[in-house]
């Protein structure tokens, strides 16, 4: 069994006077990710402890609202606006049972994903995913070749539209300069 950590959001700007902070949640879970009393585990983007004055390393939410389209998030170990703006830019991580998984069928946490050999659509084995990016547009697999060479690959459905997770692979639509360096046309 064991325990893994998820990534369940990231801190945007302070809203108000009080500590309460806007949240770009990275979950589509947000009502159990962010429930009243959830403790969450605060990381740089880079995945490094938080340091600094006002920085805590863990949160409890102290409780969560929807305002327009974001999430408005307070936390017990926040108390003004100057302590919520510390925390601008971290990211927000639970841990779970690791053999848990997403309630939507086609999410998945990263956990999941990490060692998941990677196949083209005709079947050449590429690699095996090495780590997860969860950037700003989008989440990126990061695929480390056979050859060595780790490449990006966005974690859209026009891309990557299988994932077997029971048998361990992961089918990747090749495009030109996806998986290996493009082709350079004469004169170029």
């Amino acid at each position: 069994m064991g325990v893994t950590e998820v990534i369940v959001g990231r801190i945007g700007r302070a809203h108000g006077v009080h500590g309460e902070v806007s949240v770009e949640p990275s979950t589509d879970e947000p009502e159990r990710r962010f429930a009243d009393g959830a403790p969450l585990a605060l990381q740089t983007p880079a995945g490094a402890a938080p340091r600094g004055t006002g920085r805590p390393a863990s949160v409890t939410v102290r409780a969560a609202r929807r305002d327009r389209s974001r999430l408005l998030v307070s936390f017990e170990e926040v108390a003004d606006r100057t302590a919520a703006e510390a925390l601008r830019g971290l990211v927000l991580v639970a841990s779970v049972d690791r053999d848990e998984t997403p309630e939507d069928a086609e999410e998945f946490y990263d956990h999941q994903l990490l060692g998941l050999r990677v196949r083209t659509e005709a079947g050449a084995a590429v690699g095996e995913v090495s780590q997860v990016v969860h950037g700003p547009a989008q989440d990126l697999l990061g695929v480390l070749r056979e050859d060595g060479h780790e490449v990006l690959v966005p974690f859209v459905s026009q891309l990557v539209p299988t994932v077997d997770v029971p048998n361990a692979t992961i089918v990747v639509v090749d495009r030109p300069g996806l998986l290996s360096p493009a082709e350079t046309q004469d004169g170029d």
